[in-house]
């Protein structure tokens, strides 16, 4: 159980990439291996990781392709142990992360493992959780309404669900949410243990942040999220069900996008008109 390969997927992250490091490297339950897949840094990354003299750590050195899910799929690939715990290289991990996840994951049989985490804002620090559910577990369910999961690095899973998943998909549309387009995937093929203690320090830097760059509208991202997943459903077997309630859902979704289209127009109208009497 405590065969544990980490990956770190990265780019241009020299600044923060020592901390998540450091923080894998100090878990009271240590990681088979750290495998950082960069995506064609052009900052100090590769000395800072050399710096580090650490056997546990290798560095994994990808062509630049602006998409997280190409170095995840390389560090999947690359990677030697029986479970994948994924770090992002602006976060950290707190000390019983591995070692408290793996428990539960023995305990319940599971092979996937969510966590809480701590929400870092700065200037003023922890601002409080990052999720919000109260339950035990997470189904295809639950994530189709909502990705609660929010980030990979508070997931551990199983390296033999992802032989048949297929990994992240590397599509351009998915690019800040390739995650929850596979979390869905994986949720075909079991229910996720959840564990409300926080085990992860989430730092959330809107200058840095991905979502931020590309201005997602999550309500539309979602409708490239389910037709990624009816795409993949269509070479499975056995999904129609899951097929089913994703086509119910994205009904649901493509009414919200337009009724958010009709509330944009109304309100610019409004604000011409107003503009126009002053």
């Amino acid at each position: 159980m405590d065969n544990v390969s980490v990956i770190i997927p990265t780019w241009n992250r020299a600044e923060t990439i020592p901390r998540a490091i450091k923080s894998a490297l100090s878990q009271t339950l240590p990681p088979l291996e750290i495998l950082v897949c960069d995506d064609g840094s052009t900052d100090k990354t590769y000395e800072i990781i050399k710096s580090l003299s650490s056997p546990k750590v290798r560095w994994i050195s990808n062509q630049h392709t602006g998409l997280p899910a190409v170095p995840r799929n390389r560090g999947i690939k690359e990677a030697n142990g029986e479970w994948l715990a994924f770090l992002d290289s602006d976060d950290e991990w707190l000390p019983n992360r591995l070692k408290t996840q793996l428990e539960i994951a023995e305990k319940n049989n599971s092979k996937v493992v969510v966590s809480n985490a701590y929400r870092f804002v700065l200037p003023k620090g922890i601002v409080g959780n990052l999720l919000d559910w109260n339950k035990d577990k997470l189904t295809f369910s639950d994530l189709i309404k909502e990705n609660k999961i929010i980030c990979s690095s508070v997931l551990i899973q199983h390296a033999s669900l992802f032989t048949k998943v297929f990994g992240f998909p590397e599509n351009k549309n998915l690019r800040a949410i390739e995650d929850y387009a596979l979390w869905l995937r994986v949720a075909t093929q079991t229910d996720f243990a959840y564990i409300s203690e926080p085990l992860l320090i989430y730092h959330d830097d809107p200058q840095a942040s991905i979502r931020n760059e590309t201005k997602i509208n999550f309500v539309e991202q979602k409708k490239y999220v389910f037709q990624d997943f009816l795409n993949w459903s269509k070479r499975q077997k056995d999904l129609e069900k899951y097929a089913k309630m994703i086509k119910k859902t994205h009904l649901s979704t493509s009414k919200t996008i337009f009724q958010n289209y009709l509330i944009n127009i109304f309100q610019a109208f409004k604000k011409n008109e107003n503009s126009s009497y002053s």
